[in-house]
């Protein structure tokens, strides 16, 4: 089908085509990659022998073929990645600062910014989707499979190859003209489409990410040990936070943005385009003894369409009662309000919650 369609179409136009349709979909940006990830492979298996993967089992699970897509998608021989911004529209200029001062209110419960609208997944994978179906419209039907974390797919080393950006020191994407801020997909197709130029690195000396991690989590430029990374903690992780990493996670009851808020490159973040990643049930500004106090009933009721559904309201409580504990520590040691909040969930039925009320309680002691 590839040779077919190299033989009918110009291909330099077909992906300045490509690139325009995305544009009109919201996508910020696409780039073109080929599959060639064999200088990721080593890097990846080092980190997964190591066991900085914790207990995300999916990433050791298709062992190298999440650096081979060929192997996910026969036929595959180029690679689309998009990226799109997800910063909402009503953020100002001022706006990592505002976020930063909230990881040190002892009321606030700080959500990650992505988190706070609507599940990105649906909605980069439909327009990802509308995008496949319009290069279909154009040249006939070609082989195609679309993605948005949700398959064995190399990402970043792919948007890297791509020219979308260079990985910062927190192993982060970052593009020049728009941060970290934004969302990536991929379309893995047989088209063989002309290749972009990756982007050089521009981090230079700057290590603020490394400085501004809660926990230490990134051991050294590119390298981070989920198993310390407060995303994972609070989103990943399925049983009890350990103990001696609890008072390092602050408030921060899902995500962290603590290396994205500190890195400069984010003073050129973008505002996105589409109004499903606008913020949400105040989850910007909400506190923790409000949230906390939500049953399960409104909890997914709540997060209906939002990517914090996905822990569940047992962990939301779990990650919450740890916020409410470390409150303590921020100046809040023995709020009224608090401490109620905290004794009414000590019958709860989970030994999950009931145990990381308990901490949280003695706390406030």
């Amino acid at each position: 089908m590839s040779a077919a369609i190299s033989d009918s179409y110009n291909l330099d136009e077909l992906a300045s085509s490509i690139k325009e349709w995305g544009r009109a979909l919201g996508f910020a940006e696409l780039r073109i990659a080929d599959i060639d990830l064999s200088h990721a492979e080593a890097g990846l298996q080092a980190w997964l022998d190591a066991g900085m993967h914790g207990e995300m089992d999916y990433m050791a699970a298709h062992g190298m073929k999440r650096a081979r897509p060929a192997e996910l998608v026969p036929g595959t021989v180029r690679v689309i990645t998009a990226r799109m911004d997800y910063l909402p529209a009503s953020q100002d200029d001022d706006w990592r600062a505002r976020e930063i001062a909230r990881t040190h209110d002892p009321q606030a419960a700080v959500i990650s910014v992505y988190a706070r609208g609507r599940d990105y997944h649906k909605v980069l994978r439909a327009r990802l989707q509308q995008l496949a179906d319009r290069i279909q419209q154009a040249i006939g039907p070609f082989g195609f499979r679309v993605f948005t974390d949700s398959a064995p797919v190399m990402e970043l080393p792919l948007a890297e190859k791509s020219g979308l950006g260079w990985r910062g020191k927190h192993t982060l994407l970052l593009n020049r003209s728009a941060g970290s801020m934004f969302f990536m997909g991929e379309i893995l197709v047989d088209i063989p489409l002309p290749v972009d130029t990756p982007a050089d690195a521009r981090c230079g000396q700057c290590s603020a990410c490394i400085t501004a991690c809660p926990t230490q989590a990134i051991l050294g430029p590119g390298r981070l040990d989920a198993r310390r990374c407060i995303s994972y903690l609070t989103i990943e992780l399925k049983n009890a936070i350990p103990v001696e990493l609890r008072p390092l996670i602050g408030n921060r009851v899902y995500g962290c943005d603590d290396c994205q808020t500190a890195c400069p490159w984010n003073k050129f973040a973008q505002r996105a385009v589409l109004p499903d990643f606008d913020e949400r049930h105040g989850l910007g500004g909400a506190g923790m003894v409000e949230l906390f106090a939500w049953t399960e009933a409104e909890f997914n009721q709540r997060m209906e369409g939002s990517p914090i559904r996905r822990i569940g309201h047992e962990r939301w409580l779990r990650n919450l009662a740890v916020g409410l504990g470390n409150a303590a520590a921020m100046g809040a040691k023995g709020d009224p309000q608090i401490v109620a909040a905290l004794q009414a969930k000590l019958e709860h039925p989970s030994a999950l919650v009931r145990e990381h009320t308990e901490w949280a309680l003695a706390q406030h002691r």
